[in-house]
């Protein structure tokens, strides 16, 4: 019965897709050599540009040794994967291709900075990832935060910390249409089970009895709502015991940054809100703080985990400064990087990434967000304050032929 409500929500959800296509880049199809591709024929905003590794700033002076754990979890992962092309992104790694290269790697016995970087010089090729032929992008960082909980509710402990709500339905529309590759929506089946909604909005839930188990309970709002944006914490019981909260799914409504809701009522400066200023606002203005808290829809739920780092969404853990989170429409999940911008402290960052995680902020084709790792006041202090210009190249297999590529 639910498959055929799905097929005719469908029908009626292409047709009104459909309506905006008009508007929506889709990815080039045909694959064509480095030469022959002309810059103004190619159907989607982003190019590629070959470069040599020579080009890049500090490729012979990062010690890339301290990125081979991230490279070679990604590189595990992509082995079990069984996709024409990774992740199904646009720009289109055959996924054998990577597999090779990622067999040779684990096959290796590569254990310095030196043979890492002669590994990638044999293996790979470099190419300057565009938008509109602009190589400037923005990125930013996130970490693990920390929050106070309780394994029991109570005054001191009031808010819930969700698992995955058991009628949370997530549909990949790529599966009914190829038109619409890695595009999910998330929704629930109405009560008199005739048509598929959109989920709870944040607001909703915060005021209804959810189907959804509760793994822990929370101190203190903003933490909790922190918790949600990062993706994961360090949870702190009372006793002094410590577990992880990982991701376990979230509602599929829009995400609105806390930040650009306060600056927008006015509340806060725009000189003044990184992530920990906005943080010590919310907690001095609790009552402003739920309120607007709440216009973010976007809910995120958390599971209990046992995994010695958090895990990011190519389900590998994240290596702080080398675990990149990404727009997978772009870029593949597992895909090796070179990033260049700066620290908050407008020191050069130059060196190594893998692309292994996604944000509901991150959305762009040059567009990244640095897992800066966990801790309390300090890691947010500077990963908060990391809102800078940059750009970055993606490493492609020699063995591949290059889509949305421009002639150098």
């Amino acid at each position: 019965m639910r498959n055929i409500i799905y097929l005719l929500i469908l029908t009626f959800l292409f047709s009104a897709c459909e309506q905006k296509d008009e508007k929506q880049k889709t990815p080039q199809q045909p694959t064509v050599s480095i030469e022959h591709q002309a810059e103004e024929t190619s159907a989607s905003a982003l190019t590629l540009r070959p470069v040599e590794f020579k080009e890049l700033k500090n490729w012979y002076r990062d010690d890339f040794i301290k990125a081979l754990p991230a490279i070679k979890s990604s590189c595990e992962q992509i082995l079990r994967e069984n996709n024409t092309y990774m992740s199904n992104s646009e720009i289109q790694i055959p996924t054998k291709a990577y597999q090779q290269a990622c067999k040779r790697l684990l096959n290796s016995d590569i254990s310095t900075t030196a043979e890492l970087r002669y590994f990638l010089d044999k293996i790979f090729a470099p190419y300057l990832i565009l938008d509109k032929n602009k190589a400037d992008g923005k990125f930013t960082a996130y970490y693990e935060s920390s929050i106070e909980v309780s394994r029991t509710q109570s005054d001191r402990y009031p808010y819930p910390i969700y698992d995955r709500p058991q009628d949370l339905i997530e549909m990949n529309l790529g599966e009914f249409d190829s038109r619409y590759p890695n595009h999910k929506i998330y929704g629930r089946i109405n009560k008199d089970k005739t048509k598929f909604i959109p989920y709870y909005t944040r607001a909703e839930i915060e005021n209804m009895e959810l189907p959804a188990s509760v793994v822990l309970w929370a101190k203190d709002l903003v933490d909790l709502n922190i918790m949600q944006i990062q993706g994961s914490a360090i949870a702190r019981l009372e006793n002094g015991e410590r577990v992880r909260l990982s991701f376990a799914g979230h509602n599929g409504r829009p995400f609105t940054g806390i930040g650009s809701i306060l600056i927008a009522e006015g509340l806060i400066d725009k000189n003044h809100a990184s992530m920990s200023e906005i943080r010590k606002w919310l907690k001095l203005h609790p009552d402003i703080a739920k309120k607007e808290l709440s216009k973010n829809e976007r809910y995120v739920f958390h599971k209990i985990a046992s995994s010695p780092a958090p895990v990011g969404a190519h389900n590998v853990p994240l290596t702080a400064k080398r675990s990149l989170a990404v727009d997978k429409q772009y870029i593949p999940l597992g895909a090796i990087l070179w990033l260049e911008t700066t620290t908050p402290n407008k020191e050069p960052f130059e060196q190594l990434m893998v692309a292994q995680d996604v944000g509901g902020a991150i959305k762009g084709i040059v567009r990244g967000d640095i897992y800066w790792g966990s801790g309390d006041e300090d890691v947010l202090a500077e990963a908060g304050r990391m809102n800078t210009t940059g750009q970055y190249y993606i490493l492609l297999p020699k063995t591949m032929e290059i889509k949305n590529a421009q002639a150098k």
